[in-house]
């Protein structure tokens, strides 16, 4: 089992940046996973943003060039740095981890709420 603990949600106004953190409570050996997904009131939740081992970063075309996913392996550990935020990014942000060893498996963190607004 692994748990995920995402850190860094708040309010910002339009134009703002806020950092999101997550920690994976042990490491995860072999080819994996990570992302960020968010899910706004009344829609579906979608993928923000994923960064495999070994692997580029992929993006959603509504953040590319404002969000940067990253990765620290030794701390197991993503980041997404978001920037010029707008209200359209308000949401939850939910941590996604990824991988297969034998079985799939796929692990969530609790969700951190992120609200652009002035």
């Amino acid at each position: 089992q692994v748990q995920l603990v995402e850190s860094g949600g708040g309010l910002v106004q339009p134009g703002g940046s806020l950092r999101l953190s997550c920690t994976a409570s042990r490491n995860i050996f072999g080819i994996n996973t990570m992302a960020w997904y968010r899910q706004a009131p009344g829609s579906q939740r979608e993928l923000v943003a994923a960064m495999s081992n070994p692997g580029r970063p992929i993006y959603a075309d509504s953040v590319k060039g404002r969000f940067t996913i990253s990765r620290d392996f030794a701390k197991n550990t993503v980041h997404l740095q978001m920037s010029s935020l707008e209200p359209e990014d308000t949401a939850v942000y939910y941590c996604n981890l990824k991988y297969s060893l034998g079985s799939e498996y796929d692990y969530w963190g609790q969700g951190t709420q992120v609200t652009v607004s002035s």
